[in-house]
């Protein structure tokens, strides 16, 4: 399996801390090859290591409690010099977050995995006291999957990915029913499993259907209204807050990222909509039907994923009523990011360079597309889609 070093590294520097060390991330991501990896680093460094993983069924039949977790170490541990406690999935454990604070009391330096933001409630870092540091992990990037690809002798195409995105057993498949096969089976159950069995949902079926249609309409703007609208005009009865809250739900469990609006005229984030972003494009297509995939909205989907992984904070910006797909800024540095499949046609392409209009002059201005020819101004870099994503930061530009 491809390791990870970019996470890895920015972790590696807290294995002697007693900060307890949180990742994160939707199921399915990596997490626990990660986890596995750092294992293996500790292991050859320290034999004082206990790797315990929740989801298995003979580790969740021995240990029941907090109590358990925090006897199992004690009782496995090698010495009293520092222990390197990894727990994947604690979340399984119901008051986990005692085990980790008395873990960590007990000259232990914890790491642990779970495929929700629930990790990190108020309620476990109020116990805490700030003793922790997080790690948001993804599913790959281009970058990523081409390089485990290659350690699998196949290839991956930018439409493969435009497609099928990045979750990384997706790649041990070789034909399109396997992979929406798994796909479709990771879905359910992140949605049964994750969502409607944790929080209770009562109305099933009103929430899937909420579920699909956001999953499907990633790259759009939208707020809890306008879905609830939606909803009504397909008979489905849901109010706003109801909605809302189920959305939360979707964030919570890594599924999607909303994406705040900046208004240029205001001055200030706009609170009512939000630009909706699947961790996964994968999640878009399983639900097109006829092989019709939604490679616009995707490119854009997946532009916005691979900022993320630059490490690039990203807002929708509001350019007094023209919306700018993104605002990316890191090291005091702005960019301003359109993103469109191709600006061929003069109509797209008028309509995506105008955006710009009244932008910072000393701020760089960006245009991606799938084009192969470059439409490049003196105002406007124009990237193809195949150059940024192999590209590590904007600033090499």
């Amino acid at each position: 399996m491809l390791k990870r070093e970019k996470y890895i590294s920015e972790i590696r520097g807290f294995y002697d801390d007693d900060m307890i060390k949180i990742i994160t991330g939707v199921r399915r991501c990596g997490k626990s090859v990660i986890l596995e990896q750092i294992a293996e680093e500790l292991q050859n460094k320290s034999t004082n290591t206990v790797f315990l993983n929740f989801e298995d069924r003979i580790v969740t039949e021995e240990i029941e409690t907090w109590k358990d977790i925090v006897n199992y170490v004690e009782n496995h541990r090698v010495n009293d010099n520092i222990c390197y406690v990894l727990l994947d999935e604690v979340q399984e454990i119901e008051n986990w977050q005692l085990a980790c604070k008395t873990l960590r009391l007990r000259k232990c330096s914890v790491f642990i995995t779970g495929s929700n933001s629930k990790l990190l409630s108020g309620e476990f870092t109020k116990e805490l006291s700030g003793r922790y540091v997080s790690f948001r992990i993804y599913p790959f990037v281009f970058k990523e999957i081409s390089k485990y690809a290659e350690e699998l002798n196949k290839t991956i195409s930018i439409s493969d990915y435009l497609i099928w995105g990045g979750f990384p057993k997706r790649l041990e498949y070789d034909t399109e029913k396997d992979i929406r096969r798994y796909i479709n089976d990771l879905d359910a159950t992140i949605v049964e499993n994750d969502i409607i069995k944790r929080y209770g949902i009562k109305k099933i079926n009103e929430f899937k259907k909420v579920v699909s249609f956001v999953l499907v309409s990633n790259s759009r703007i939208y707020s809890a209204k306008s879905i609830a609208d939606y909803m009504k005009g397909q008979g489905i009865t849901c109010t706003s807050n109801t909605v809302q809250k189920w959305i939360g739900y979707l964030d919570e469990a890594y599924i999607i990222s909303q994406v705040k609006r900046y208004s240029k005229k205001a001055k200030k984030e706009l609170e009512q909509s939000h630009k909706l972003y699947n961790c996964d494009v994968a999640l878009n297509s399983i639900r097109c039907k006829n092989n019709r995939y939604n490679l616009t909205h995707n490119l854009e989907n997946i532009v916005y994923n691979e900022l993320l992984y630059m490490g690039y904070n990203t807002t929708v910006y509001d350019n007094n009523g023209r919306d700018i797909d993104f605002l990316a800024e890191k090291d005091n540095l702005r960019y301003y990011i359109q993103v469109a499949y191709s600006v061929s046609d003069d109509k797209t392409y008028d309509r995506e360079m105008v955006a710009f209009s009244g932008t910072g002059q000393l701020d760089t201005r960006i245009l991606i597309t799938n084009d192969d020819i470059d439409y490049s101004t003196s105002n406007v870099r124009h990237i193809k889609l195949s150059d940024f994503l192999i590209m590590e930061s904007l600033s090499s530009i």
